[in-house]
């Protein structure tokens, strides 16, 4: 236990960032099951309005450092990339269920 009166404001200080940070992290973390929830069952567009949300929430966690930055890039281009996969089968079934009738 701290001694001192810096030792145990500092101490004060580093338990609500702890909290605050863990509930950055969760929020994160719910954001990108639900973008990866969708990628299996869901409309595109609700999809991409995930995805623009689970970026912000990433940036921002890097920003201010509670997460690294190059997590952040890297678990945003993991999800673009799956984003982007589900955008173009969506693209390319109708068009063959399309030809596929005639």
């Amino acid at each position: 236990m701290p001694h001192t009166k810096s030792a145990k404001k500092n101490l004060r200080k580093s338990i609500k960032r702890r909290l605050h940070n863990r509930s950055v992290k969760s929020a994160m973390k719910t954001q990108i099951k639900k973008v990866l929830r969708l990628a299996e069952s869901g409309s595109v567009e609700e999809l991409t309005k995930e995805y623009n949300l689970a970026a912000k929430k990433l940036d921002k966690a890097a920003a201010k450092r509670i997460i690294h930055p190059n997590l952040a890039a890297r678990k945003k281009s993991q999800l673009a990339k799956l984003v982007h996969r589900r955008t173009v089968e969506a693209a390319a079934s109708p068009s063959s269920a399309g030809s596929a009738g005639e």
